[in-house]
């Protein structure tokens, strides 16, 4: 009996060591905003693009990209999908320095969600020493889907708490 346990304990263990990284699916988005930030990036790439889209954020997630979409922020050039924000989602702007002090950090899952919270400062290239200093924080929603982590929600932290943009898509979708 005791040996049944101990290899019940040993399996359990081991699963856990192997558990799906929160932080996974964040890097790889902070990756690419960070090289979109660099200021020697060839070509912008969008963290929405469909190869990105289906692997780093969550089916609702997707959904949801996908009906607002239908309404994009400006018009797109024939043939090219919308983008329904007009800003980076990450940085929550449409200006900024290249990004530096990149720090991501995740939280214990609470009911199935993670909270992966990215700390950086945008505007480490201002000459004012306010702005120069500023931390700006992102927060992302992490879950398991099939098995691996994903996206589900992305929140920018500011002044007036925390937003969300599956709440801002869906205004969008709803013309708000």
């Amino acid at each position: 009996m005791q040996k049944i346990l101990l290899a019940i304990a040993a399996m359990f263990i081991s699963s856990s060591a192997f558990a799906a990284d929160p932080t996974e699916p964040v890097k790889k988005v902070m990756d690419i905003t960070v090289k979109n930030w660099s200021g020697e990036a060839d070509d912008w790439k969008y963290i929405f693009d469909e190869d990105l889209l289906t692997t780093l954020f969550s089916k609702s997630f997707i959904a949801q990209y996908r009906e607002a979409s239908k309404k994009p922020a400006y018009e797109a050039e024939s043939g090219e999908k919308g983008d329904p924000f007009g800003y980076d989602v990450v940085t929550n702007s449409q200006d900024g320095c290249p990004l530096q002090d990149v720090n991501i950090s995740a939280a214990p899952p609470k009911d199935g969600v993670s909270d992966v919270t990215v700390k950086f400062k945008l505007w480490a290239c201002m000459d004012e020493a306010e702005m120069k200093t500023t931390v700006d924080q992102v927060n992302f929603d992490v879950i398991e889907e099939d098995g691996k982590p994903v996206i589900n929600d992305i929140h920018r932290v500011g002044d007036e708490g925390r937003d969300s943009l599956q709440q801002e898509m869906t205004n969008i979708i709803k013309g708000e």
